[in-house]
């Protein structure tokens, strides 16, 4: 009998395991626009695969999400921004709002960061 319970303990694990890491997908979110130099900022509430231009940015919002097991915890969301006066993207990523600075733009004039996603 405890080899069952053990059995079934361990095989129940990696289930648990799952939903807590699961992440779903919301159908928009927001993020900051900064203009370094002006010190204007703007939120933009974005929905998925929307695109906005601000300054000489434009944002794409690919995906937004939020934990599964706690929405309210923390948010991330996949963008492409590009810099209108150059051919390639200036970021295309994940980006997490409870951490700007883990992956981030770099760039001399803008700063963009993710602040929630909207369910």
């Amino acid at each position: 009998m405890k080899r069952l319970c053990l059995a079934l303990a361990l095989l129940a694990t990696p289930v648990a395991a799952q939903d807590v890491d699961r992440a779903v997908s919301q159908s928009g979110g927001t993020v900051r626009w900064l203009d370094k130099v002006t010190g204007a900022t703007t939120d933009l509430s974005m929905s998925r695969g929307q695109t906005v231009t601000q300054g000489f940015l434009t944002i794409q919002m690919d995906d937004c999400r939020v934990p599964a097991a706690d929405p309210s915890s923390d948010a991330y969301a996949h963008l492409t921004i590009m810099d209108t006066r150059v051919a390639t993207p200036v970021f295309s990523g994940w980006m997490i709002a409870s951490s700007p600075a883990l992956s981030a733009l770099d760039h001399p004039r803008y700063d963009v960061w993710v602040l929630d996603c909207d369910g």
